[in-house]
């Protein structure tokens, strides 16, 4: 089932005296936080956007109604959604929420290795973790290893050909 929201970040700080929040984001990066104007809380109320930058690893965001410190720190702990419809995504790219659950399966085989459970974030490229009862695998994300992503079947098709060992226990 697709979410018509999804989390992008936590308010975790008042900034300066004009009422800005800091915001601890929980996607690519504070850049893309940055990207909208407006966000929203748990229970769908929307958080207009005045103004929006990034400082460091946080964005820095003026939401409207929120003009003081007092009233940033009441938004403390505040979970920031967005809207899908909103978020423009390049080809092949994916909200992590519609990765997770997709069945990993062997594309010369078929074999169903599991379900992807996280999504870890290295540096040099993105790691799945597979699980399959108690057993959990880590695959890189990788064109040789990641062949394709198919969320409308549920599916990622992986290459265990390419890296000797992956799935072995």
């Amino acid at each position: 089932m697709t979410k018509e929201f999804l989390e992008v970040g936590k308010i975790v700080g008042v900034h300066g005296l004009k009422g800005e929040v800091r915001v601890d984001p929980w996607c690519d990066g504070p850049e893309f936080v940055c990207g909208f104007s407006t966000l929203y809380t748990a229970v769908g109320k929307a958080l207009p956007v005045l103004s929006a930058r990034v400082q460091k690893n946080v964005a820095v965001l003026l939401l409207k109604d929120v003009r003081t410190p007092e009233e940033a720190e009441a938004m403390r702990g505040t979970v920031l959604f967005i809207r899908r419809e909103d978020a423009h995504l390049p080809e092949g790219v994916f909200f992590i929420q519609d990765l997770l659950g997709l069945k990993v399966v062997d594309r010369d085989s078929g074999a169903e290795y599991g379900v992807i459970s996280d999504v870890l974030h290295t540096g040099a490229n993105d790691v799945y973790a597979v699980k399959n009862g108690e057993t959990e695998w880590l695959i890189p994300v990788i064109p040789d290893v990641v062949e394709e992503i198919l969320p409308e079947e549920g599916l990622v098709r992986v290459n265990t050909g390419i890296v000797k060992g992956l799935f072995e226990a």
